[in-house]
């Protein structure tokens, strides 16, 4: 319902070609100064419709704040769901849904299964010896498949952010979208952070930045300046 409000106004605005230098949420409180000057511009009717929605966004929210509210009160924070949000994404609300819908993670096989389970993996056709990649496949466990999504846009929100923009999520995230686009940027998001959970419920440790490798047959600084191979 929230998202579906969001998508409706920012339609609106951007039919009128109105819209706030920003790449955050412009319905964050620290935008709403802007965001109602805009409103205030468009015309009357379309003014009035706009104000109903944003006072609509705000009682949708107020219900969310108050539902995450009651989930961590009756919620005790495990050393599994602890786990869970070391990954990059999954705060306090996602990682009690996945720690939730996993169960024992001893039940998948592999880390693909675990992603193949949640709903990440696409379609894969093929025909006289051509492979096409569609769509997610929609069997699956459609609240994982949720939780990963909303923390792969977590990671997208805050890419920006210096903290996060050397994180190896974020540089998927940028090379995959300069290839195939937002969309399915986000997917392979959503797939790492599954197949990341996998590996650190299986090996009970807390999730690690993976150790960048030179490509294979490249020299580092040093040993260029030396003239000599890495070791």
């Amino acid at each position: 319902m929230r998202t579906a409000l969001k998508n409706r106004m920012h339609s609106t605005l951007a039919k009128y070609a109105l819209s706030l230098d920003t790449q955050s949420d412009i319905y964050a409180p620290k935008w709403r100064p802007q965001l109602m000057q805009l409103i205030r511009s468009l015309p009357d009717e379309t003014r009035r419709c706009m104000e109903q929605e944003l006072e609509l966004l705000g009682l949708v929210q107020d219900q969310i704040d108050q539902l995450e509210a009651r989930i961590l009160e009756r919620v005790q924070m495990t050393p599994t769901i602890q786990l869970i949000q070391s990954v990059p994404g999954p705060a306090k609300i996602l990682a009690i849904v996945i720690d939730r819908e996993v169960g024992s993670i001893d039940r998948f096989p592999s880390p693909a299964c675990f992603a193949s389970y949640a709903g990440l993996v696409p379609k894969v056709k093929a025909s006289g010896g051509k492979v096409h990649y569609g769509r997610m496949i929609k069997q699956a466990n459609n609240y994982l498949k949720w939780a990963f999504i909303e923390a792969a846009n977590v990671v997208v929100r805050q890419r920006h952010h210096p903290a996060w923009q050397s994180k190896h999520v974020v540089q998927i995230y940028e090379r995959t979208r300069q290839r195939k686009g937002h969309s399915v940027a986000v997917g392979a998001i959503a797939r790492y952070l599954a197949e990341a959970t996998y590996w650190i419920l299986k090996k009970d440790e807390p999730y690690r930045e993976p150790i960048s490798r030179p490509p294979a047959g490249s020299k580092s600084a040093a040993s260029s300046k030396q003239g000599q191979a890495p070791a």
